[in-house]
């Protein structure tokens, strides 16, 4: 399905100057409610070890761990200001929310910053001497992002640390981009400004090429493309956003009751809701995400059979996506009659293709033959039990094959 909003893509791939954009890109905040309305009055600051980034964190540390947020600002802008009532009001209620780009900076930001802010807070953590040092929950991070800021999101929500991903009025722009959606296997949640914003095709659409099995919400509230987020406090998206991670990144329920089931409490609201494989117990995401398209090429491996002659593991490998110039392929590695703690699979590639990215495994080397291992997260396999990784390439990605020997 082809994108639809040639104004959207001007806007999320615009630097901020322009003034006809500002406000749909999320304005300086104004009138903010100094600390927000949560119990732990918050504000921001700056930190010469992740340099062009605003961290907004409660003014005094609370006694309870502090989970983490990463943003992407509307316009990829490097004003780490721009949403700034909203990223204050989720810091007061007990979080850690880092934004890319300085207080007031200028110039334009990329996913890979949204990275460096959760390094920097693993590494802070655990950091002697830090004023973190124990204090942040590096087990529940959150990536979201406004508008150009959710591409960035996206980008980045196959990162193994990142609990749950937040849209916030964004949506892929190319129909190419859409292997991005395909490696979700973690809670995501749209928050979209309804018929009336300009992401609203490209979000309807992700929403329909998410994974089986995927929890997913998505709310929209008839504001359009800039939201409420230079409103005090954030306005609507800020209360909002602060349930859902109350919900997913401190486990509280009362919160997630806004979100699951038809009678939800943004079910009887101005929210426009739709729900998928939602739970309140955690909902967990599934080992191995069906892709959303049929594979267009065979199993093109044996399994791999030690001495005995039980197999310890399978690999089978299939493009997914093919265009000229690149391609995105799914490999599916399953365990033979005996568990595994671990496994390595073989690729031997075709003449002119590489990897590009990978997701859910480990790769040594681009091009050729390659090795892949497994994450920390997907090793351990049950008899029978299945996984899998997935890539995308450049060049042609049919006639690979693929072995996998297991440990």
């Amino acid at each position: 399905m082809s994108r639809r909003s040639k104004i959207y893509a001007g806007l999320v791939t615009a630097i901020v100057p322009a003034t006809a954009v500002i406000v749909a890109l999320g304005a300086s905040p104004a009138g903010a409610a100094v600390g927000g309305s949560g119990p732990y009055p918050a504000d921001y600051e700056t930190s010469a070890s992740l340099a062009n980034h605003t961290i907004f964190r409660p003014q005094t540390l609370p006694a309870e761990r502090l989970p983490i947020l990463v943003w992407g600002n509307g316009g990829c802008s490097a004003n780490g200001l721009s949403q700034g009532n909203f990223l204050r009001e989720i810091a007061s209620h007990g979080f850690l929310a880092i934004a890319n780009g300085a207080p007031n900076g200028s110039g334009s930001t990329t996913s890979q910053m949204l990275t460096q802010s959760i390094d920097w807070a693993v590494a802070e953590n655990s950091r002697q001497g830090s004023k973190y040092y124990g204090k942040l929950d590096t087990s529940k991070v959150a990536v979201a992002g406004f508008s150009c800021g959710g591409l960035e999101a996206y980008a980045v929500s196959n990162d193994p640390r990142v609990t749950t991903t937040g849209i916030f009025s964004s949506g892929l722009l190319n129909d190419a981009d859409d292997y991005q959606l395909r490696r979700l296997t973690k809670p995501i949640a749209y928050f979209i400004g309804g018929p009336s914003d300009i992401a609203y095709p490209n979000a309807i659409d992700d929403w329909g090429k998410l994974p089986a099995g995927l929890p997913a919400f998505m709310g929209n509230l008839n504001v359009g493309h800039g939201g409420t987020y230079d409103q005090p406090n954030g306005g609507e998206f800020g209360r909002v956003a602060v349930l859902y991670l109350k919900w997913r990144l401190k486990g509280d329920t009362t919160a997630g009751t806004n979100f699951v089931g038809s009678n939800c409490g943004l079910c009887r609201s101005q929210w426009s809701v739709q729900q998928k494989n939602l739970t309140l117990d955690g909902d967990p995401p599934p080992t191995t995400p069906p892709p959303t398209t049929p594979p267009t090429t065979p199993p093109s491996s044996p399994p791999t059979t030690p001495p005995g002659g039980t197999p310890a593991c399978t690999a089978v490998y299939a493009v997914q996506d093919q265009w000229n110039g690149g391609f995105v392929a799914n490999v599916n590695v399953t365990a033979g009659s005996t568990a595994l703690t671990g496994w390595r699979v073989t690729l031997n590639l075709p003449n002119g293709a590489s990897v590009s990215s990978m997701w859910n495994g480990v790769n040594s080397g681009t091009s050729g033959t390659i090795t892949v291992t497994n994450q920390s997260y997907n090793g351990r396999l049950a008899a029978g039990q299945t996984t899998s990784f997935g890539f995308q390439g450049t060049g042609n990605g049919s006639g690979a094959t693929a072995t996998c020997t297991g440990n």
